[in-house]
């Protein structure tokens, strides 16, 4: 059983393929995160999921979204992988598995690392689940549409804050 839609998303911190460390705790507060989990660096369908969420990167970034993939691919390769397909956010590697065990994200068949989109608002509550191996790309259109509702649901409350600037937070 994965994580649901309302819970809050388990804080980590992992490498990046350009060196730096990234904790899921840096962006609450601030940005919603499309945090995808994949396989592989550089297998087809993996490699279509990323090509999607680059070709639709500048719409997440307009609805104020931070997009980060996650595999067990090493810092290097993920760089390499980043570079070959131009990819504009964030690569972490889970060489150990930490992260996909506190997303308690299953195995396809017992042997391949599953495949799994969670949308993650301000607060770091999970607000969408999407779990597809074979549906590369609905992982991205199904995530776009939940983070333009949150900036709509952004839009609402800061048209409702009062006078003194204060939005009620999303």
């Amino acid at each position: 059983m994965g994580l649901n839609i309302g819970e809050r998303a388990p804080d980590f911190t992992l490498p990046s393929g350009d060196g730096r460390e990234v904790s899921l705790s840096d962006f609450v507060g601030k940005k919603t995160v499309v945090l995808y989990f994949y396989p592989k660096d550089e297998t087809p369908g993996c490699t279509a999921e990323a090509c999607t969420f680059r070709d639709n990167h500048s719409a997440f970034v307009s609805a104020g979204a931070e997009v980060i993939g996650v595999s067990a691919d090493s810092p290097r390769a993920h760089e390499q992988f980043a570079s070959k397909n131009k990819l504009p956010f964030t690569l972490l590697s889970d060489a150990a598995g930490h992260a996909r065990a506190l997303y308690k994200i299953k195995s396809t068949l017992g042997i391949f690392p599953g495949r799994v989109t969670f949308v993650i608002d301000r607060r770091g509550t999970i607000r969408y689940v999407f779990d597809s191996m074979l549906r590369f790309q609905a992982h991205v259109t199904k995530a776009l549409e939940i983070v333009k509702s949150l900036e709509g649901e952004a839009g609402a409350a800061a048209a409702t804050s009062d006078v003194t600037g204060s939005a009620t937070p999303i």
